[in-house]
């Protein structure tokens, strides 16, 4: 599909731009944009620390993400095996125990 855009706001200076589009988004970055409300104070500290590091906005928030995600993904797990394990026995037969001991090697002390 092409698409004409009028004027020349952005990537060139012609008085019509003529685009390919997608049935899916391409953008200039292969990151995804959103929108957010925090508060002021949150906001301006963020401000304060990324200039401090001498990087965008956007490169704190998602650095900040790579951090917090992770220590949050293992409550996810336990939760769900709390779930199984609550309404399942998790000890093992005893028959089994036997013949697992049996199976293994005896050796001396």
């Amino acid at each position: 599909m092409v698409q004409y855009a009028a004027g020349g706001q952005g990537l060139t200076n012609y008085a019509w731009d003529v685009r390919i589009t997608f049935p899916w988004n391409l953008s200039y970055t292969a990151a995804v944009k959103t929108s957010i409300s925090i508060p002021d104070p949150l906001f301006q500290e963020a401000e304060l620390v990324a200039k401090r590091l001498r990087i965008s906005r956007s490169q704190l928030y998602a650095r900040a993400l790579e951090y917090y995600l992770p220590r949050q993904r293992p409550k996810g797990i336990k939760r769900a095996l709390d779930a199984v394990y609550s309404t399942e026995p998790s000890e093992l037969d005893p028959v089994i125990v036997q013949l697992q001991a049996m199976a293994l090697y005896k050796e001396k002390w």
